[in-house]
């Protein structure tokens, strides 16, 4: 059985490339590869150092699921041990990832995070994290700007 790619899946080829990215507010900086894997899949590998000195690789997976109707990936870095396993919509030029992970101010609880990657154009863009508090209020945890290389 082959499959057809869908819109969904042409919106995220718009990535691929090579890009740079810095945190916002802290000096974590570095590059991403984008590579398409066929035309339903992107795989983004990044790499760079965190505010520590630390070296850090990240990768990203994400693709599309027609069935679900929503957008999936997983995320991995050198710096923890656990795997993000990522559903979300797109509205326009921004998608939404939702995921469970670890509490970053609880020591051995988890959260609810909401993960926002927004197109702001050819050559930019942004990926948001926010962590879902106690009181179910969210609160922005992280905030990234990526620019092509």
């Amino acid at each position: 059985m082959m499959s057809q790619p869908t819109p969904e899946h042409a919106w995220l080829q718009q990535l691929v490339g090579e890009w740079t990215y810095e945190m916002v507010g802290e000096p974590f900086t570095g590059t991403e590869s984008i590579r398409a894997i066929g035309d339903f899949w992107i795989q983004c590998e990044g790499k760079g150092t965190g505010p520590d000195g630390t070296p850090a690789t990240m990768m990203l997976t994400l693709g599309y699921d027609p069935k679900k109707g929503k957008y999936v990936g997983t995320w991995m870095g050198s710096m923890m041990d656990y795997l993000w396993v990522y559903e979300g919509t797109r509205e326009g030029n921004v998608l939404t990832l939702r995921t469970t992970g670890p509490n970053f101010g609880k020591e051995g609880a988890m959260a609810n995070f909401r993960e926002v990657l927004e197109w702001k154009g050819p050559a930019e863009r942004t990926f948001t994290s926010h962590m879902e508090e106690a009181d179910g209020t969210w609160k922005q945890i992280m905030s990234m700007t990526y620019r092509r290389a």
